[in-house]
């Protein structure tokens, strides 16, 4: 990414262009007495906010559920064990 460093005047003078710099991807620092003090970033607006139960009634379950294989489960018991000692 490119970095356009400009002093407080310049940025003054060109605050049009540095926008469009820094909505293109260029990094856009204003610096006072040649020390960096403010970068201009694009705006990025905030998510939407979440909305509890906004898929209510819009999602079915199946009937065609897996249950626990009884085998697996003695299988994991049993390892679990061995992994105490």
């Amino acid at each position: 990414m490119a970095t356009l460093v400009v002093n407080t005047h310049q940025a003054k003078s060109r605050l049009s262009e540095l926008i469009r710099e820094a909505l293109a991807g260029v990094d856009v620092i204003v610096a006072r007495n040649g020390e960096p003090v403010v970068r201009i970033v694009a705006w990025t607006p905030d998510r939407a906010a979440r909305v509890p139960g906004i898929w209510a009634s819009q999602v079915r379950g199946s009937d065609q559920c897996v249950t626990s294989d009884e085998e697996l489960v003695e299988m994991f018991v049993a390892s679990a064990g061995d992994a105490s000692r």
